[in-house]
């Protein structure tokens, strides 16, 4: 990837981790088919331990960089 991810950036998911955490005040976890590859959504912010939150369509996630690829 060329270009860094940075928060309003638009991405879509490149592969499924194995399960999602919620990017809630109190995050739970998710099945990884909540979503789909090539799903797209917008960087909300950057959290510690190299996690993104990510704003989809049936909510907002963490996911590492690995998962991520600019639109």
């Amino acid at each position: 990837m060329s270009k860094a991810i940075s928060v309003g950036d638009r991405v879509k998911v490149v592969a499924l981790p194995p399960y999602l955490k919620t990017a809630e005040p109190m995050p739970m976890l998710r099945p990884a088919d909540t979503l789909a590859v090539g799903d797209e959504g917008v960087v909300i912010d950057r959290r510690p331990g190299g996690y993104w939150g990510v704003r989809f369509g049936p909510g907002a996630f963490l996911i590492e960089l690995q998962y991520l690829e600019l639109v």
